[in-house]
């Protein structure tokens, strides 16, 4: 097995009573929960860069080593990094040229008039110092290494070559990480969770080294380095940042951290009597005197003071897990005799813990998550989709509502850019952070798919929950949202059709100069504005006579012999790489969205087959292979549907953890844990107007997939 796929026990146990497949009008299924969770404990045996453990709430996260802490850090730098990060956490670096974000607009001339955009400059000068300030700053923070300080009888450093016997798991069921090792002969075990409502680690730590005085806790904090991808420190600048104790008494003791113009607090509380000693700048160690210790470790923004006991966060941690897992969606493959099944069932299991855990918080996460820092740590709203759609289909829409509740903060921003490039309503940004301020792209400010994630998110919502409540609190951003779009669009007198360009769409290969009409964005401008039309009616609304003109007058999908094209003037698509790399878009056009009078269901069959057979694989991302695996599904392909879901490529790679892995420089990719999750919701339940029970797996007696509590797609 692929050492990445780490030691993985499988307990198969033979379900009692009657186990239905639940599609159509079937009865429930009768799954035990408990048994599915607890057979994909992630179990890891050595110190492995891929193999760091996470524990989190949403909004914030803990990855650990082998060790249950973060011990050995550089050691996974260059894997799965061991970062501790929030959603409250940011800095800037100090803004001593008084650069403002009017000096990145560039303006283009697309439909007549100029369009100012936030990109990068290639000359130097103060606009290339501007975006390049603004791309990256605010930038997520790495708020501190918690880990142990381990010595031997001579008073060196163990080494990490000396931690033998190692079997670490994941208790997914408690959301614990249970770390058991030993040190010359010594076992140790580290306990470690988060508190579901608070940004707070709890430890258990129990051996005979504490006593001894060889193994003690240190809290480490680095200062941010603004990188673009890494795990965002920098422990060369101990001058430039400032680590304090301000208050200490028995039981616990506060250090306030000021990093230029951000300070935050961090409360260590613990069961017994220690000794807190600051080791050099930024470095403090702890040394317990009784075998057992337990403490936990509070990050907040303001010196708040903690009155739980460690066993506290870990029962809450074990409440709130036990909880998420009995409720919302669930799906066992174990009664599946494809030999691929156990492996998917790992991967949805993971994955749901996850993006509970990274991409569950106030914000729309970073495509990293809170692990480590991608894009300086801020979000993108195109991915927004990809992360948190299926929280809706697998039946916890109240985790998809923490995120989509920033567009309301961010809609003046929205609006302004709308406003400064000529057009009504809110143009949601691509790469933005909590201030909602644009990053300046020479790619993500001319894209255009992410327009329409909030339109369908809201329905999300909506058919979760029915009511005026969800019409009232969403509506208008809905309507500003198709407000933007419909004016976006550029209507052709000549030909008596609407057409979109000056555009890069979500195969970012294209350019914005040259392209027009790409399918997927169509067929998303078609199914949003239908939907916005239909909470116009739910609001006792009329309908915009506008937005119908447009809905009715979109450009049809171009086509030459029989393919779709990645764009209209895109006559090369078959023969150009630069359209046959990228993400596969024109298989969402019929996949993440349901069918419409664009789309032709022959051609965009013949369409898959050639993208399966002939497209360049190697230079795709990990939510390509679950758009696939929808688009096939929709068009009756279920083979092909369960065959992209496991397609052996480096971009589907599934880690021991459950991360997705790309590339040495993307080693968690968040998206594709989330589109497998939606693919997987869809493929089970279907979607609007399918009548066929598990319409996303095979027929043939192998892929008997039994579920719960799934949504069906639009």
């Amino acid at each position: 097995m692929n050492k990445y796929f780490g030691t993985h026990k499988w307990i198969f146990t033979l379900l009692t009573g009657f186990l239905f497949s639940c599609g159509g009008n079937n009865p429930p299924a009768k799954i035990d929960r408990h048994t599915v969770i607890e057979r994909n404990n992630p179990v890891i045996t050595e110190i492995e860069e891929l193999s760091s453990l996470s524990v989190g709430n949403g909004n914030f996260a803990v990855t650990v080593d082998a060790t249950g802490l973060q011990t050995f850090p550089e050691l996974y730098f260059a894997g799965i990094p061991l970062g501790t990060q929030s959603q409250w956490g940011w800095h800037s670096f100090p803004n001593t040229e008084n650069l403002t974000h009017d000096e990145t607009l560039k303006n283009y001339n697309f439909r007549g008039w100029e369009e100012p955009y936030a990109v990068q400059f290639n000359e130097p000068g103060r606009q290339q110092d501007a975006a390049n300030y603004f791309r990256i700053n605010p930038h997520r923070l790495h708020l501190g290494y918690i880990g142990l300080e381990l010595t031997e009888e001579n008073g060196e450093k163990v080494k990490a070559g000396n931690i033998k016997n190692i079997n670490q798991q994941l208790l997914l069921w408690d959301g614990v990480i249970d770390s058991h090792f030993q040190i010359n002969n010594e076992p140790v075990n580290v306990k470690t969770a988060v508190h579901p409502g608070h940004d707070r680690l709890a430890v258990n730590l129990n051996s005979a080294l504490v006593s001894k005085g060889m193994m003690k806790v240190n809290l480490r904090f680095p200062y941010p380095t603004g990188n673009h991808v890494d795990d965002a420190t920098d422990w060369t600048k101990p001058d430039k940042h400032k680590t304090e104790i301000i208050t200490q008494d028995n039981n616990s003791f506060t250090l306030k951290r000021t990093l230029d113009s951000t300070v935050y607090y961090v409360t260590v509380k613990y069961n017994t009597p220690v000794t807190v000693t600051e080791k050099e700048p930024h470095y403090f160690v702890i040394s317990p005197q009784d075998d057992q210790f337990s403490f936990t470790c509070e990050f907040t923004e303001e010196n708040k003071q903690n009155t739980e006991e460690t066993e506290e966060t870990f029962n809450a941690s074990s409440v709130y897990w036990q909880n998420f897992w009995q409720q919302g969606g669930i799906v066992d493959f174990s009664r599946c005799t494809d030999e691929r099944a156990t492996e998917l069932e790992r991967r949805v299991i993971l994955s749901q813990y996850l993006m509970a855990i990274q991409s569950a918080g106030m914000y729309p996460p970073q495509e990293t998550g809170l692990t480590y820092n991608s894009w300086f740590g801020k979000f993108h709203l195109e991915m927004h989709w990809w992360h948190a759609v299926h929280f809706a289909l697998w039946n916890r829409a109240d985790l998809l509502e923490r995120s989509i509740d920033w567009y309301a903060q961010a809609y003046p921003v929205a609006r302004s850019i709308a406003e400064r490039q000529g057009f009504k309503g809110a143009r949601w940004m691509k790469m933005a952070d909590p201030s909602a301020t644009e990053a300046p792209s020479k790619v993500g400010s001319f894209l255009i798919w992410q327009q329409p994630h909030f339109i369908y998110m809201a329905e999300l919502i909506y058919r979760n929950n029915p009511s005026d409540e969800i019409i009232k609190k969403y509506g208008f951003l809905v309507n500003e949202t198709a407000e933007f779009m419909a004016s976006f669009a550029t209507y052709d007198e000549l030909e008596g059709r609407y057409v979109l360009k000056g555009i890069i769409p979500a195969q970012e290969s294209l350019r914005a100069s040259e392209t027009i009409n790409p399918p997927f964005e169509l067929s998303y401008w078609h199914y949003a504005m239908s939907v916005a039309q239909l909470w116009r009616e739910r609001a006792g609304e009329q309908r915009k006579v506008q937005w119908d003109e447009l809905i009715d007058k979109l450009s049809p999908l171009a086509a030459l012999d029989g393919l779709y094209l990645a764009a209209e003037d895109a006559v090369d698509t078959y023969k150009d790489i630069r359209f046959t790399s990228d993400h596969p878009a024109v298989l969402g056009a019929l996949g993440i969205l349901p069918e419409c009078k664009l789309v032709r269901p022959d051609y965009m069959k013949n369409t898959l087959y050639w993208i399966w057979d002939n497209w360049n694989w190697s230079k795709t991302w990990g939510w390509d292979y679950p758009m696939t695996a929808m688009n096939a599904a929709r068009l009756g392909e279920p083979e092909k549907a369960v065959g992209a879901l496991l397609m052996e490529k480096r971009t589907n790679t599934y880690l021991a953890n459950g991360h997705n892995y790309q590339d040495s420089r993307l080693r968690v990719y968040l998206p594709g844990n989330g589109g497998l999750l939606t693919a997987v919701a869809m493929m089970c339940a279907g979607w609007d107007g399918n009548e066929i029970s598990n319409p996303g797996f095979p027929k043939n007696g192998t892929w008997n997939v039994i579920w719960e509590d799934l949504k069906p797609m639009p």
